[in-house]
């Protein structure tokens, strides 16, 4: 009989340990999950920090919900609701949430600094698609074709688009 090797479960973390994305001193995000916590199932969260006007660019969660609880500070939750095709926006400040169903196209906004917000996830660990992934990674002869648009026109204003952007905005030299 062989006894599998479970490690000892954690019931406490520091979220500050676990950084998910780091553009900045004052705009990052924060991750606790079951990756972090193994006590963690069926919930996770990230804290993220947010200065006037950054944002947290378009993305969904193929796996989850999330809710999002404004700590401090001020932001609109935006968010395409997938049966209708409708912008649904949402101006939050502390003490509100936002439920952002799973899979739907949503991107969050900061209206002031020092802005706070925690992502609360129904699963373990969360997933996310991002769109500047969506844009740079997929071949550069697609949207032309798909669109009808100039392909040197197209790779111009793509070739700007880096992947993984997660808080932009993006500085542009």
């Amino acid at each position: 009989m062989v006894l599998e090797d479970r490690a000892a479960p954690q019931y406490a973390a520091d979220v500050n340990d676990h950084k998910f994305f780091v553009k900045d001193s004052k705009n990052y995000i924060n991750i606790v999950s079951h990756d972090q916590l193994n006590s963690l199932h069926g919930v996770s969260m990230l804290d993220i920090f947010l200065s006037e006007n950054s944002i947290i660019e378009p993305h969904y969660h193929p796996n989850g919900s999330e809710l999002t609880y404004c700590v401090s500070g001020s932001a609109t939750i935006s968010m395409m609701n997938i049966g209708t095709k409708e912008f649904q926006h949402y101006r939050i400040t502390p003490g509100q949430v936002v439920n952002i169903p799973q899979g739907w196209w949503h991107y969050q906004l900061a209206h002031t600094d020092d802005t706070h917000l925690q992502g609360i996830f129904n699963v373990g660990v969360p997933e996310a698609v991002f769109g500047s992934d969506l844009l740079a990674l997929t071949p550069p002869d697609v949207a032309p074709y798909t669109y009808g648009i100039d392909k040197s026109q197209w790779e111009s204003v793509i070739s700007q688009v880096k992947p993984h952007t997660v808080i932009g905005p993006s500085s542009m030299k």
